[in-house]
């Protein structure tokens, strides 16, 4: 069963929080009004592969993967709401760079949601996993041009569960586990 987890495809294994369908709809919509306004030649991101990256799994050991795997199950807290109000380019690759929606205020328990999971990890023994450096955002294309930032009407939603998504020619939810306590 794991063999299709950890397969050493080129697909990326990711741990995610997901908009729902309505607010992928929204952010999209947006990501085609920015599109426009910065003359971006880059290819928006679907709706249904909206997300917010929180930890990447992609080339883990069996042992490790399962413990990661471990760990999110013994993840318990409430749904909480996340929430954009900015856009911006990242560096990114030469000709490839992202451009994203960020925040601050409305993306805290996000940042304490994904504290919870590393701390679920390093009990599990993936401390080295879970000390990676984290910058919330929703990637909406990648161009060779950048943008600086720039404020947006906020946009956000509930996040009520988080994923394991397998990235192999568009996103496959392998894996949902409910926010509860």
């Amino acid at each position: 069963m794991m063999d299709k987890f950890t397969s050493r495809s080129s697909a990326r294994l990711f741990l995610a929080a997901v908009p729902d369908a309505g607010t992928a709809e929204r952010i999209h919509q947006l990501a085609c009004v920015l599109k426009r306004a910065h003359q971006f030649d880059g290819k928006l991101i679907a709706p249904g592969r909206l997300h917010i990256s929180l930890f990447a799994l992609s080339g883990l050991p069996e042992g490790q993967f399962c413990a990661a795997w471990e760990a999110a199950m013994d993840v318990r807290t409430q749904p909480f709401e996340v929430s954009f109000d900015r856009t911006a380019s990242f560096r990114g690759r030469p000709g490839n760079r992202p451009f994203v929606l960020i925040g601050e205020n409305g993306l805290r328990h996000l940042q304490s949601f994904r504290q919870t999971i590393g701390a679920a990890m390093t009990r599990r023994g993936l401390r080295r996993l879970a000390n990676t450096n984290f910058t919330p955002h929703v990637t909406l294309l990648y161009d060779a041009r950048g943008a600086d930032e720039y404020p947006v009407e906020p946009i956000g939603w509930t996040v009520s569960e988080f994923v394991l998504i397998r990235s192999l020619n568009g996103h496959e939810h392998l894996v949902r586990w409910p926010l509860w306590v």
